[in-house]
């Protein structure tokens, strides 16, 4: 029984319920655990057994990952528009202190532009915008 061990309060705040319940769930044979001293221990298999999905810990975290293309720009236009995503990326930070990533290329034989942004919803988005304002 290699792996995370729950206590009885554990598994029941994670599944709402009552810890006499769980205790039950335990003595019926429902719940697989073994017992330490006074109290039951739940491995995180057996409580993913039980509920048939996987026992969810942490936080989470949701990420953009977008490629915008410019077309009709020249090198200069390019550097300008590098320079502010770059200030705008180093400003931005996603909610949990992360910096928003934001790569740019330019091809100048076809005069088009890359701009690679990878972060949270909120700061990509507020960067997207950015990108429309100085575009149009």
């Amino acid at each position: 029984m290699a792996g995370e061990l729950l206590s009885v309060e554990q598994v029941a705040e994670r599944l709402g319920l009552h810890v006499r319940t769980v205790r039950n769930y335990v003595r019926d044979g429902r719940l697989k655990a073994v017992r330490i001293g006074k109290q039951y221990r739940i491995a995180r298999e057996d409580l993913e057994e039980l509920t048939g999905k996987p026992a969810v810990s942490g936080t989470r975290r949701v990420e953009v990952s977008s490629i915008v293309q410019v077309d009709a720009v020249d090198a200069a236009t390019a550097q300008r528009l590098t320079t502010l995503l770059m200030s705008a990326a180093n400003s931005a930070r996603d909610d949990d202190g992360t910096p928003l990533r934001v790569d740019t290329v330019y091809h100048e034989e076809r005069g088009s532009m890359k701009v690679v942004v990878l972060g949270s919803v909120a700061a990509t988005t507020e960067v997207l915008r950015l990108i429309e304002a100085i575009t149009d």
